[in-house]
């Protein structure tokens, strides 16, 4: 019921009088538009109010929460009095009326102009699928978990509050409703910071650093004293947390809602495809892994070829503790003082064996045949065989007793005689 102007593409009108401008959507989807906006621009030399117009003036008609959350606002939402102010309209979303009211007679310049990639729409969108395609292992990360926390403590702050202090809430009905409570304000304070954060920026800089830092640090310190999410339960609440903000990012990344609407289609698909096709990719490395690997064949040595193996392998080592002690940096005076045979060592470093003939010839006597140990090796073991023999045993226990306990004690003679 308003006469109002309406505004087109490139449009430059200037006025000095009261008015009311509004932009209807053009309804044709165009795809090289999914990240394009319009800026409307109004500047005055003098001050003047910015005033929106909603075309819906009772709030219970609102068809969703969203909607009635919109109005709500508009309700509170005071004029903005000021001498410049841009408003970004994407090209497929609601109708955009507003009016301006100039407090002296001063004409102001009204115009819009198109920007083909809307750099913040674009931010979001990529945003919003990185997040999506990387929510379970950002969940399971210490140093996310704490930026988060830091960003809900500063965005958030009486939500932030509500979840520190829920220990002290005995009734769970009751910190929901608080809960709905805080997220209704945060939301209402970030539509105002929204609106205002060039104003904000350019008088209260200094308070607006103040408050992120003075608030992120204790965001931070409350968050470290908690600890980290523990439990597969809270990780598992935190991924789908995560993911429901990825896709408010992408809706609100893209100017076409059908867009952004196939893009969490084929996201929510991909997650719930990715079981099936991490199953078959398993599958698929065994069984490639079954027809591709070789059995190992062990193959047992001879007592030749471990003889001749062990041979090889002393003199190689034998010849690599020459090499080390040959060198400049090994420590021959030290090694020396601790030697009980310092000229026999010098003869082995120079290339003598490590073996002189009367310890070979000590060796043969006790380990060679007819050796006192292989003597000894035979008698224990005839014993051990008769010990073993039970019925052999009880048959001459009668007959033989003498004669086997004499065998007994004369046993450890005959063995220091050989």
């Amino acid at each position: 019921g308003r006469n109002c102007s309406f505004l087109q593409e490139t449009d430059v009108i200037q006025k000095q009088d009261e008015s009311c401008y509004c932009y209807v959507q053009n309804r044709t989807l165009h795809l090289q538009y999914v990240w394009s906006t319009l800026q409307v621009k109004v500047n005055s030399r003098e001050m003047f109010r910015f005033e929106p117009i909603s075309e819906k003036s009772n709030c219970r008609n609102s068809e969703t929460v969203f909607e009635f959350a919109a109005c709500a606002v508009q309700i509170f939402w005071k004029p903005e009095t000021s001498t410049e102010t841009f408003i970004s309209i994407k090209q497929y979303g609601e109708d955009i009326c507003f009016k301006i009211q100039p407090f002296k007679t001063e004409p102001y310049t009204v115009s819009v102009t198109r920007q083909m990639l809307d750099g913040k729409l674009l931010f979001l969108f990529v945003a919003g699928i990185f997040l999506s395609h990387f929510a379970n292992s950002l969940s399971r990360s210490t140093k996310f978990f704490y930026l988060s926390g830091i960003i809900l403590g500063v965005v958030a702050l009486l939500v932030f509050v509500l979840l520190t202090l829920k220990r002290f809430i005995p009734r769970h009905s009751t910190f929901w409703i608080l809960m709905s409570g805080c997220w209704m304000s945060s939301l209402y304070f970030l539509y105002c910071f929204k609106e205002n954060i060039q104003w904000l920026w350019a008088e209260h800089r200094s308070y607006l650093l103040g408050y992120f830092l003075a608030v992120g640090i204790t965001s931070f310190a409350i968050c470290y004293q908690h600890g980290p999410l523990t439990t597969e339960l809270s990780i598992t609440l935190f991924t789908w947390m995560l993911q429901l903000t990825a896709f408010v990012l992408i809706y609100c990344g893209v100017t076409i809602p059908q867009v952004a609407y196939a893009v969490i289609a084929a996201s929510l698909c991909s997650k719930g495809l990715s079981y099936p096709l991490d199953a078959a990719c398993h599958i698929g490395r065994k069984m490639k892994n079954h027809f591709q690997s070789k059995k190992l064949v062990f193959k047992c040595l001879t007592e030749e070829e471990y003889r001749e193996q062990g041979e090889t392998e002393t003199i190689r080592a034998l010849e690599e503790l020459r090499s080390f002690c040959r060198n400049p940096d090994f420590p021959s005076w030290l090694a020396v003082s601790k030697l009980q045979s310092p000229h026999r060592f010098a003869d082995f470093v120079l290339g003598s064996p490590h073996v002189s003939p009367a310890e070979i010839k000590a060796y043969d006597e006790e380990y060679g045949i007819g050796s006192f140990f292989l003597e000894e090796q035979l008698f224990e073991t005839k014993a051990e065989s008769e010990q073993d023999d039970p019925a052999n045993s009880i048959h001459e226990e009668d007959e033989e007793g003498e004669d086997e306990m004499h065998e007994r004690i004369s046993f450890p003679y005959a063995t220091e005689l050989l």
